[in-house]
């Protein structure tokens, strides 16, 4: 798209690339019943064959609890990524059969599914766009946003962006206490599903307690919730906080630069890529949320375009856990290192004027 060009150019050209991507999808936006109800088989099926598992082996040791924990965890990231799909209606054809999956992958998921759902779409609306965030993503300043904020909101900053607190204690407190509550901005309708959602989580633990007891189940559930949400919150992270991410102000903002430049083909082994539902293909599912995760791969295989697209292996993502603030001025992410450069020119420079 030609940034230099006028406001009416410009949504024209939107227009153009839109339809572009639209005909290379169009055939991997078709949801497979069979595919579907395979995945719903193996996912959901084998997380509850492992808390049955983890009930007999209790009465053994929790050496052998803690491993079967620790591989349900893995399964609820795949859980998640269906739940993810029906919420973008992407599952089934049906959307009786996403709304009522969508609902029970929730449930072992700890997320309201009614609530998740309308609060999901804003983030594939605004994704990559400077002037709309906060919705649904990674809280991120801009170099000059950070230099020009309260010592309480740098302090702040700092401590949400911290590894520890990022991977370790925010998970914990995303299900077990954020998605408690609806947000502010939610409606009725909304708001009455977290409630929901929260009435059935209250009587599932009280039946697991009665069943593993209270202690036993507590245990196994942090172990689940903490492991599977750190693996969730990463491939977040690096899905939209890379080397080489897009980001622009609204005006020169384009979905399809912000699907495949804001997103990132996070390539992984193929037992990782079975455990997160193939979501490391995310160029592919924001260019259309529409295609299910079982068709991303394929779509990715289909066109030249994609391939193009330079690959984020799990070593080189790693690298992202240093990027801290967004450069406009280089249209780069930075780590905080970057600030003593930024603030040393602009010394001399009041130093000069």
């Amino acid at each position: 798209m030609n940034l230099d060009a006028d406001p009416a150019t410009r949504a024209s050209d939107r227009k153009a690339e839109i339809a572009a991507f639209k005909r290379i999808v169009a055939t991997y936006e078709k949801p497979n019943a069979k595919r579907a109800s395979w995945q719903l088989f193996n996912s959901l099926g084998s997380y509850v064959a492992l808390w049955v598992g983890m009930y007999f082996a209790l009465k053994v040791s929790w050496w052998l609890v803690i491993p079967l924990a620790l591989l349900a965890a893995g399964i609820i990231v795949r859980v998640f990524i269906i739940f993810h799909d029906c919420g973008h209606g992407s599952f089934f054809k049906s959307e009786r059969a996403n709304n009522f999956w969508g609902f029970i992958c929730g449930m072992f998921t700890m997320v309201s599914y009614g609530h998740w759902r309308w609060e999901h779409s804003r983030h594939h609306a605004t994704s990559g766009d400077l002037d709309r965030r906060g919705i649904g993503d990674i809280w991120t300043l801009t170099v000059q946003e950070y230099l020009e904020s309260s010592r309480w909101k740098k302090f702040a900053y700092r401590l949400a962006r911290n590894p520890f607190i990022l991977f370790v204690i925010a998970p914990l407190f995303l299900f077990f206490v954020r998605e408690r509550f609806p947000i502010p901005e939610a409606k009725k309708k909304e708001r009455r599903a977290v409630y929901t959602m929260n009435a059935v989580l209250l009587l599932n633990a009280i039946v697991l307690s009665l069943i593993f007891g209270f202690v036993p189940y507590l245990i196994i559930q942090l172990i689940i919730t903490g492991v599977s949400g750190a693996a969730g919150i990463w491939l977040f992270y690096v899905q939209h906080q890379f080397e080489g991410v897009y980001w622009e102000r609204r005006e020169n903002w384009s979905y399809m630069k912000a699907a495949l430049e804001g997103s990132s083909f996070y390539k992984l082994p193929k037992v990782l890529q079975w455990f997160s539902g193939n979501i490391g293909f995310h160029h592919i599912h924001h260019l259309s949320p529409k295609i299910p995760n079982y068709n991303l791969e394929e779509c990715h295989h289909s066109d030249p375009m994609f391939h193009e697209i330079e690959p984020l292996t799990f070593l080189n993502s790693l690298k992202s856990l240093k990027f801290r603030l967004w450069d406009e001025r280089n249209r780069n992410l930075v780590g905080y290192s970057y600030l003593r450069k930024v603030r040393a020119k602009q010394n001399s420079e009041q130093a000069a004027a």
